[in-house]
């Protein structure tokens, strides 16, 4: 199983719990997709988009379900990242995690699959 993640506000996951569906934040719905990361990747994601920043989440999701809407495309220094077209079905999510700041200001994360 290959996880992805998705690190947005922990208002923005309450919308999409309301709403039954993630359509991304305003970054991924101006982009045309909804902006993933591995688990390499996603402590340099939170230092460059997210930095600072308090009330964040984590979600985990199993890239195997989401089929084809799921490109991975060059990003940061060529580094295939995972991209979703389309909305994300809540039924999908394997996890969603607080995302607090270290003593540093850093997120500290879990630990990523």
């Amino acid at each position: 199983m290959t996880t992805i993640y998705k690190i947005c506000t922990a208002s923005e996951w309450r919308e999409a719990e309301r709403a039954g569906a993630y359509t991304g934040s305003a970054v991924d719905r101006r982009d045309g997709f909804i902006h993933f990361s591995t688990a390499e990747q996603a402590a340099a994601t939170a230092a460059k988009h997210f930095v600072g920043q308090h009330d964040l989440v984590l979600v985990s999701v199993d890239a195997a379900n989401l089929g084809k809407r799921l490109k991975w495309e060059p990003s940061r220094g060529g580094a295939l990242f995972p991209h979703l077209y389309g909305t994300l079905a809540l039924a999908y999510v394997l996890r969603i995690e607080p995302l607090p700041l270290d003593t540093a200001g850093r997120h500290a994360f879990p630990p990523l699959c």
